[in-house]
C-alpha cells in the first residue's frame, strides 16, 4: 500500500475505534466519559483531512 493510503486507514480506524469505545462507555453506564471520546471521532478526522492535504487549496 502506498503511504496516503495507509495514513487514511490510520485515521479512519483510530475514529472507527474512538466511536466503538464511546459506544461502549455509553452504554455500560458512563454517559459524560462516553460523549468526551465520543467528541474525539470529528477531532481525528479532521486532523487526518488537514495532515493528508498538507495545507494545500486544490
Amino acid at each position: 500500500m502506498k503511504r496516503r493510503s495507509m495514513a487514511k486507514l490510520g485515521y479512519t480506524l483510530a475514529a472507527g475505534a474512538s466511536l466503538v469505545v464511546s459506544v461502549s462507555l455509553w452504554f455500560t453506564g458512563n454517559k459524560e466519559q462516553g460523549a468526551f471520546v465520543g467528541l474525539w471521532v470529528p477531532s481525528i478526522l479532521s486532523l487526518g483531512t488537514l495532515m493528508l492535504n498538507g495545507g494545500r487549496d486544490e
